[in-house]
């Protein structure tokens, strides 16, 4: 079979794209029904990180990454470093992480406008982290392909260089557009940084939900960005906006062309779990059938 240059071969592509698949994590957010959501939908070999609500706190994040790994999911709570007041704080926290099984953690700032204490951002809390014989076997920390609205490129840029050392992959905030993603992640790899990298996109989510999740106040990371980015609504709300599918065979392609270290997928679900589950399944299986 001929390829023409510069493009990538179809066996590839496809191939690419099952291993994104088969390399996902899903974002829940800790509301009341969702444990017996992932219960019912969710098999235990797909790792969750649980966000933080500024309605709710900490605790419901802990409680529910607690409760889920004990039905045996490998859970990783989101811990904002701008929730957190002291050291003695982050010690209570990873004692009661330790004590429940927890071996994954999601280290973020938090949007939080004052702090609760002495962690300004990320960076500081995993400092503490380091000062204290933790448990956690992966730690992971964010990415911003397309920046940050309040934070300068040049400020990104270092805070990832300083905190890589520490972590264990890395979690990219939601870009629609798969070439900036890959761009950035070529960029990451040619500093030095070496980490794999875990692309967020969101799933395929329910319009009238997404409304709900946008217009309501401190439900998460998520959420909180889809707040700030009023243009990416646009993208859910017109039919034929956005196609998960679209973007996840984008990716894949886009990143057999670039020397990145794109491992796999990070689905915000927006707890639409079994939506997500269903179209995971869905595309891995049609990838399959052509490659057969």
């Amino acid at each position: 079979m001929t390829v023409k240059p510069g493009t990538t071969p179809s066996w590839r592509r496809h191939r690419g794209l099952a291993d994104l698949l088969r390399n996902v994590s899903y974002e829940i957010v800790p509301f009341r029904s969702t444990e017996q959501a992932v219960l019912d939908n969710i098999p235990t070999t797909i790792p969750l990180t649980v966000t933080v609500t500024e309605a709710r706190g900490l605790d419901a994040t802990l409680d529910l990454a607690v409760r889920l790994r004990q039905h045996g999911y490998d859970t990783a709570p989101h811990l904002a470093a701008r929730q957190l007041v002291d050291q003695d704080h982050v010690q209570d926290v990873v004692a009661r992480l330790r004590e429940a099984g927890v071996r994954s953690v999601f280290v973020i700032g938090g949007d939080v406008a004052t702090p609760a204490g002495r962690f300004q951002d990320a960076y500081a809390l995993l400092q503490a982290l380091q000062a204290i014989d933790h448990p956690f076997e992966r730690i992971g920390i964010a990415g911003y392909p397309e920046g940050h609205a309040t934070i300068s490129q040049d400020a990104i840029d270092l805070a990832l260089k300083q905190k890589a050392p520490m972590a264990t992959h890395i979690i990219t905030q939601i870009c629609f557009d798969a070439a900036t993603t890959v761009s950035w992640a070529a960029r990451v790899a040619a500093a030095g940084i070496e980490l794999p990298i875990y692309v967020g996109m969101p799933g395929p989510v329910n319009r009238q939900k997404l409304v709900r999740i946008a217009a309501g106040l401190g439900l998460g990371q998520s959420a909180r960005f889809l707040q700030k980015q009023q243009s990416v609504l646009w993208r859910f709300l017109l039919p034929g906006g956005y196609r998960p599918d679209r973007l996840a065979r984008r990716l894949a392609t886009a990143a057999t062309r670039a020397g990145t270290h794109i491992r796999g997928l990070h689905i915000f679900t927006f707890n639409e779990l079994r939506g997500t589950e269903a179209w995971r399944r869905e595309l891995l299986s049609s990838v399959a059938e052509k490659d057969d």
